[in-house]
């Protein structure tokens, strides 16, 4: 009988499983669970990253709680109020004071008049003697104009500027200028749909050695721990690009290593290859295969193959086909978690493609190519099978 492998887990995989497991309102146990990995183990890790940093912290006087939380909930109601208008009208806080008016006239139901007022920097007098004017003729005549535009905007999903709805309402009979329908657009909030900005993760422009293709495609696997296949992805968010390095095994799909970085270094592809060693100890022989990047053919990744006896394997230059498992992941992780998200931070966009990863992807989501069982469980179902 074969002795069991002991599972190793690096710093990052443990920070990140108990910052999961403090902000989860579920049990550690089940967050444990959920990552496959030993409850008393877990809570070893909280008492290790966690439990003294809260012990360190300062702790707040009593007195007056009662009264603190009060005023904070006040103050915080009024400052979700602010921000969901500012969300709203932020085009229009440097306008004349007729959008102004018009906005609050509009949302007088959504919000008080007096937080909008106090937002768009106006006079509660001014907005009720501007309500009791008579409108103009042409004041209706850009009512009536922002409703076209809306139509033909939604109409083409989106996808109409200013010279395609000109055209539009030429078609209706509606001769209007460019100028007037780029205003019109600019005080409703509307533009059109523009290309996601593209940023490049694979530098081949280098002198060094490159590696055949071996895998050549044959991305069906009988065994686990015989073929891995590696990519790097971006991630936007608010304080840049957040890089995030994958190996994924080719028997099941489940992704047995990661790290996430901001930048795109070799550190970044050799610690997700040494993160899928320690969790799945893969023998001599291992062919391991990712694009021509320059963090591929590093000396310090290609030494950390070398030592271990795992085989080098490449995709041929300009053919992402050739490493389509790991693309097609990348897809699958930006179509159902980031395309969704705003990341104000790298450190909260770490934590959601970590959770994505480790408690959805490998544990939860049904995989087309296991029969439509999850990775570790269609390694399961073979290992029973056995």
């Amino acid at each position: 009988m074969s002795e069991k492998k002991v599972k190793n887990y690096t710093a990052e995989f443990k920070e990140s499983a108990v910052k999961l497991a403090v902000e989860s309102d579920k049990p550690v146990t089940e967050t444990a669970q959920e990552l496959g990995v030993n409850a008393n183990t877990l809570h070893t890790w909280i008492t290790k990253y966690h439990r003294h940093k809260v012990a360190n912290q300062p702790r707040k006087n009593d007195e007056h709680v009662y009264d603190e939380v009060k005023r904070l909930r006040k103050e915080l109601k009024i400052l979700k109020e602010e921000h969901a208008i500012l969300k709203k009208a932020a085009g229009l806080l440097c306008k004349r004071k007729s959008l102004k008016f018009q906005f609050i006239k509009d949302n007088q139901e959504r919000f008080s008049i007096t937080a909008m007022c106090r937002v768009m920097s106006v006079s509660t007098t001014g907005f009720y003697d501007w309500c009791s004017r008579p409108e103009s003729n042409r004041s209706q005549e850009d009512r009536a104009l922002k409703a076209d535009i809306r139509v033909i905007h939604e109409k083409h999903r989106q996808r109409y500027g200013e010279r395609r709805i000109k055209d539009d309402l030429a078609d209706q009979g509606k001769n209007v200028s460019r100028q007037r329908i780029s205003r019109l657009m600019k005080e409703e909030g509307i533009v059109c749909k523009t290309k996601r900005k593209f940023k490049a993760t694979t530098d081949s422009r280098h002198n060094k050695p490159v590696a055949e293709n071996l895998l050549n495609r044959n991305f069906k696997r009988e065994q686990p721990n015989e073929a891995y296949a590696g990519d790097i992805t971006y991630i936007r968010t608010r304080e840049g690009w957040l890089y995030l390095s994958v190996f994924i095994d080719l028997h099941s799909r489940a992704v047995v290593g990661w790290s996430m970085r901001d930048r795109m270094t070799a550190s970044l592809v050799t610690d997700s290859l040494v993160m899928a060693m320690w969790k799945r100890r893969p023998t001599e022989g291992l062919l391991v295969h990712s694009d021509r990047g320059s963090q591929y053919v590093s000396e310090s990744y290609q030494k950390l193959l070398k030592e271990n006896g795992f085989i080098c394997s490449m995709s041929r230059k300009g053919n992402c086909w050739d490493n389509a498992v790991a693309e097609s992941f990348f897809h699958t992780l930006k179509a159902e978690l980031v395309h969704h998200e705003d990341f104000q931070t790298r450190e909260e966009a770490k934590q959601a493609v970590f959770e994505y990863i480790e408690v959805y992807y490998n544990r939860q989501r049904k995989h087309s190519g296991n029969g439509y069982l999850a990775p570790f469980k269609y390694e399961q179902k073979i290992a029973e099978a056995a």
